[in-house]
């Protein structure tokens, strides 16, 4: 596959140690194409981000396109680059949690992107409740249940295993609040390596991101850039729009960046890994050179600490388990889990 930009460095892009021992890449490529851009497409774009210096690459089962992407990867292995180089995610999903489904589940990701090893296994969400895809907001999964820490805990058990089989390399999770995290780390024999959250100018969690630093964990954020290309389901009329902020806008006129580029430089400044998705090569290589340039300074961090709206746009009403409730229920704000 020709690549019609300038190919980035690889080694110009920083890495975080993980408490693996495991070296994961400061900006990686998300892989969710929020329904509506096919499994074709998005493998044709990884076999792009990976000649554009890509070695980051975050999957999940759930999306529906390891399989495609597998084939993009086996292509690039074929031409010399050798398995070690990248790092590979790729994520448990809810209807998979009970432990006789968590190594087959794994498994399945492993044959579908042609691995013999997952640089990183996460459980997708702390909920054990699906939905189809191109689901409406209105949707439920049948029998869903909120979070029940044991249960959580029989699940993560079965992700311990799969490190100690030699299947994964590190293991982390996704979708946490702080009372979650804090009895996962309480209880867990291996602790997460990485966290993923949604993470950008507009929704900042300060307070939970503090914490995975503090405890050695790697953030991992999605939506970096405010995800404008996110699914219907999780628009309402209250989001923001990160990238069209003033104060964004205007430290990428200065620096004469895309406002994209802002956001990323200041979730790398932070410590995160953001994983934006694109199938667009131009889109794909200027958040690559992004994680290249110089961190913003304390000033421009300070300005845009000063943007937080509070604002998160993947609100995850799908997953809820009971009649009248709300979004909020999923996510502990008031330092509870809720039953």
């Amino acid at each position: 596959m020709a690549c019609r930009f300038e190919r980035i460095d690889p080694g110009k892009v920083k890495s975080y140690a993980l408490s693996s021992g495991a070296k994961m890449p400061a900006l990686g490529m998300g892989t969710f194409g929020s329904d509506s851009v096919s499994p074709a497409r998005v493998a044709r774009a990884v076999g792009e981000a990976i000649h554009i210096g890509y070695r980051h690459i975050d999957c999940a089962m759930v999306y529906g396109n390891e399989r495609e992407i597998g084939d993009a990867l086996a292509f690039e292995f074929r031409s010399g680059l050798k398995r070690e180089e990248l790092f590979i995610t790729s994520k448990l999903w809810n209807d998979k949690h009970a432990p006789s489904d968590v190594a087959l589940a794994c498994e399945a990701s492993m044959r579908d992107l042609g691995l013999d090893y997952l640089d990183l296994y996460l459980i997708h969400w702390p909920f054990p409740n699906t939905h189809e895809r191109g689901c409406t907001v209105d949707s439920r999964a049948a029998g869903a249940k909120p979070y029940i820490h044991e249960n959580y805990m029989r699940t993560w058990r079965e992700l311990e295993k799969l490190v100690r089989r030699g299947l994964v390399r590190s293991i982390g999770a996704s979708n946490m609040t702080m009372p979650k995290m804090t009895r996962l780390l309480r209880d867990a024999e291996i602790k997460p390596a990485a966290v993923e959250l949604e993470l950008h100018p507009h929704f900042q969690q300060k307070e939970l991101l503090g914490y995975l630093k503090r405890e050695g964990i790697v953030p991992v954020g999605y939506c970096p850039l405010g995800s404008p290309g996110r699914p219907e389901r999780d628009r309402t009329d209250d989001d923001s729009v990160d990238l069209d902020d003033p104060v964004i806008k205007r430290m990428a006129a200065e620096r004469g960046v895309h406002p994209a580029e802002i956001a990323i430089m200041w979730a790398v400044t932070l410590g995160a890994a953001p994983i934006p998705f694109s199938s667009s090569a131009p889109h794909l290589y200027s958040n690559l050179r992004a994680a290249t340039l110089a961190p913003l300074s304390r000033d421009e961090m300070d300005a845009i600490s000063g943007i937080d709206r509070n604002c998160r746009l993947i609100k995850g009403q799908v997953f809820l388990w009971k009649e009248n409730q709300t979004w909020h229920d999923l996510w502990d704000e008031d330092g509870t889990i809720a039953k």
